[in-house]
Parts: C-alpha cells; structure tokens; sequence
C-alpha cells in the first residue's frame, strides 16, 4: 500500500477515525474509485488484496465513514447503495438508464438557476443533490 495517504484517510485521522488495517484498505480502494462503488464491488476489489476480508467489514466500514460524513451514499434507481468521497468538489450526476453508467458534471448556469429558484422561493440554498436519468440518443442516420 502507497506510503502517501488519500485526503480520505486524511480527513479519517482529522476527525479521529481509529484506522484498522481493514478500515485502511476500504478507505483506500474508495478514494481510488474512479466510479461509485457499491459494497459488493469494494468487497470484490478488497479481496483481490485481502482474501481474508469479509463483507461485513466493508458494510460496517462505509456505515461509520458515512456517520463521520467522510462518504457520501448514493441510490441511483438500481437496488444497490452507491458510494463516493464526500466533500470533493461539487458536482452532479447523470445516470444512463441502460448502462448504469454514472456521468459525474457541473454546470455553472444549472447552479445559478438552483440559486434563482430557492431565492424566488424565498429560501437560501444551504446544500442539494440532482440526478439525471435518461437514455443515450440513437443517432439518426
């Protein structure tokens, strides 16, 4: 394992977090992930490491990095929890109904309307999350 720690495991020593050789495995595979993991898919990538770890670890691995609010759960319509970083920079998600894919983005004149609307609304926007869901267009030909 890298000598460098994540920002992940940083925050994790920041905020206290007791970093077990397990805890230290997940949380690095997670700040790795270039995609949104679910718990099964960080078990699979665990292991390929670590014959030894157990699923169970890995669930309760992301429940307390999601209680300390290091990892942000996702459900993208499909059944399963997804996970990210939390904390990395803004952005939104589009996600294709066929592939599952998840298209992360930011939009600067998306974010200026979500202000417009809270505003009008005579609300402040403290925080909010937006999904996408749709399909790839068929080319025409």
């Amino acid at each position: 394992m890298s000598e460098t720690l994540s920002r992940l495991e940083k925050r994790c020593a920041e905020r206290g977090l007791r970093m077990t050789d397990t805890r230290r495995l997940v949380v690095s595979l997670l700040s790795k992930a270039d995609d949104h993991p679910d718990a099964e898919e960080l078990h699979q990538r665990a292991r390929d490491i670590d014959p030894s770890i157990s699923l169970a670890t890995v669930y309760r691995t992301l429940k307390l990095l999601e209680e300390f609010d290091l990892v942000e759960r996702h459900d993208f319509r499909d059944g399963r929890s997804r996970y990210e970083e939390a904390d990395k920079d803004h952005h939104d998600h589009l996600i294709d109904l066929e592939s599952g894919e998840v298209v992360e983005f930011f939009d600067e004149e998306l974010e200026a309307l979500k202000n417009t609307i809270a505003e009008r609304l005579g609300y402040d926007l403290k925080d909010h999350r937006l999904e996408l869901y749709g399909s790839r267009r068929k080319s025409s030909r």
